[in-house]
Parts: C-alpha cells; sequence; structure tokens
C-alpha cells in the first residue's frame, strides 16, 4: 500500500510564489508516473503538471511558464514550484501517483488528499 501526502498549501499574494510538496511512502518497487491536479471552485478537475520516470515533464497550458514541477528519488518526493500566482489559480491542489508494486509489473493509481491553495488580488 502506498500513501501520498501533500503539504505546502497556503494563502499568498498574487504575484507571489509557493511550493508544495508530494511525499509517497509505503511499499512499492517503482514510482513510474508523479502528477498535480487542481479543482477550482465551480470548476472540474484539471491536470496541470506531469513527471515521468524518466524526468519528462508536461503542463498545463495555463500555467506553462509559472509552474515547474521536480522530484527528489531518494525521498521519493516530487514539488510542484509556482511561481507568479494569480487568483485564477486558486483552488484544492492533488498529488497522485501511478506506482508499479511488485516486480511483476502490477500497476496501481493512488491520490493524496489534496492541499488548499488560495491566491489573494
Amino acid at each position: 500500500q502506498v500513501q501520498l501526502v501533500e503539504s505546502g498549501g497556503g494563502l499568498v499574494q498574487a504575484g507571489g510564489s509557493l511550493r508544495l510538496s508530494c511525499a509517497a511512502s509505503g511499499t512499492f518497487y517503482s514510482i513510474n508516473v508523479m502528477n498535480w491536479h487542481r479543482q477550482a471552485p465551480g470548476k472540474q478537475r484539471e491536470l496541470v503538471a506531469i513527471m515521468l520516470r524518466t524526468g519528462q515533464t508536461n503542463f498545463a497550458a495555463s500555467v506553462k511558464g509559472r509552474f515547474t514541477i521536480s522530484r527528489d528519488n531518494a525521498k521519493n518526493t516530487v514539488y510542484l514550484q509556482m511561481n507568479s500566482l494569480k487568483p485564477e489559480d486558486t483552488g484544492v491542489y492533488y498529488c497522485n501517483a501511478v506506482v508499479q508494486t511488485t516486480a511483476a509489473q502490477t500497476l496501481r493509481e493512488y491520490w493524496g488528499q489534496g492541499t488548499q491553495v488560495t491566491v489573494s488580488s
């Protein structure tokens, strides 16, 4: 079983920055994908950023150029660095991961409980 715990959310002024963390713990063989999603008030949940095991990344058009994603493999942690924040970035941010649970190539998906990000104007 794998647990994902997000941290780093909070209140920040427009134009500021914030770094979110997602730490994975439990029993697993490898992490294939780690992603960040967000859900703004009155909006559907959207995919914000992707990090593949290879290190390849991709971002939603709305955040490209402002957000970056990185990882610390030794800590099984991914980070979402958010710069030049806008009020429309407000929402609950969720970490999720696709993990290989055993050497037999079994894949499972896990989600964190989310962390609130509020950007004031």
